[in-house]
């Protein structure tokens, strides 16, 4: 997933170059396969795009998609041809360039035809160890992170309580301490890391799913202020601990409003989008962040530290006094 998304990004950067109409006329889903094939066949060419003609482009799109695509976008088509025709001129070869889409766009098909295999086969692997589809209850745990979560964490039943399985995400806060003194920090991250990747992609859309971790979501935002990575860093154990314990217990997940009540999916998400929202504007200023000052072995000299040459301060009549 991650190659084709490097590809699919490479494929959108040389679109980029022709004229952004293309990525409009795609409707921004180049990882689909209908504009892949239309790229792949060398399509990405204006000229050849104008002299294909609006009815063919469109038998095109309505064959490869199924009857999703047709007219419309084989307008589209035309009007980011002519786009980059007025935008460049005869200044691009677009015939090299087009060629340099097709060369990765029959990758992304490749790589689309790879996945769907591997995904077929996971499925067939999860179903033998979760038949009652526990972990597929959980919300925002599809089948691949369902299959992840299990492979990464092994057999639930074999840790002794749900703090060690928690402590083996190594999603738990690390502790410092010294005599008398101690404090919290960050994940310790001692566990497996494609654990810990299942369990916060799940976690963020679970909470938009589940109003006990929404509150709790937006507790933190709100009044802690975490920044949004912390906050599904605190969501995420909390979701694996409920997951741990379904498994033992054989139950399915069942998503329920702060009070207890029992809800359906939709209504889970209602009440969070009613509820749990973040305003935008705390969202966006939480994300900027204070570069943080220290000393490395680059920079000698801490920025605090005093000056070598003579002091240039003044004597102020406050110090004259208590002198």
């Amino acid at each position: 997933m991650k190659r084709r998304s490097a590809v699919i990004a490479r494929i959108d950067a040389l679109l980029e170059v022709l004229s952004p109409a293309w990525y409009s006329a795609f409707d921004g889903k180049l990882d689909q396969l209908t504009p892949l094939r239309f790229l792949a066949a060398g399509y990405a060419d204006p000229y050849l795009v104008r002299r294909l003609g609006r009815a063919r482009i469109a038998r095109f799109m309505h064959r490869h998609s199924h009857g999703r695509w047709s007219d419309p976008h084989a307008v589209a088509a035309l009007g980011a041809a002519n786009e980059t025709i007025v935008l460049w001129g005869d200044e691009l070869d677009y015939g090299e360039l087009a060629d340099d889409i097709a060369v990765e766009a029959r990758l992304a098909l490749v790589l689309w035809t790879e996945i769907k295999e591997l995904e077929q086969h996971i499925e067939v692997m999860r179903r033998a160890l979760d038949p009652d589809d526990i972990l597929r209850s959980v919300p925002g745990v599809g089948s691949v992170n369902a299959a992840q979560i299990l492979g990464r964490l092994g057999d639930p039943n074999r840790f002794r309580s749900l703090s060690g399985a928690r402590s083996f995400s190594g999603l738990v806060p690390s502790l410092d301490s010294s005599g008398r003194n101690g404090s919290h920090g960050g994940p310790t991250k001692s566990g497996d890391a494609l654990l810990r990747e299942a369990l916060f992609t799940s976690a963020d859309i679970a909470r938009r799913i589940d109003p006990t971790l929404a509150q709790r979501y937006h507790r933190l935002m709100t009044e802690a202020g975490k920044h949004h990575n912390s906050a599904l860093c605190n969501i995420a154990p909390t979701l694996l601990t409920r997951i741990v314990a379904c498994w033992r217990s054989g139950e399915h997940y069942v998503i329920r409003d702060v009070d207890g009540t029992v809800l359906t999916t939709e209504e889970g998400r209602a009440i969070v989008t009613a509820r749990y929202t973040v305003n935008p504007r705390l969202r966006a200023r939480q994300r900027t962040t204070k570069p943080t000052e220290w000393t490395s072995r680059r920079i000698k000299e801490s920025p605090g530290a005093p000056s070598t040459g003579p002091s240039a301060r003044e004597v102020t009549d406050s110090v004259v006094d208590l002198a």
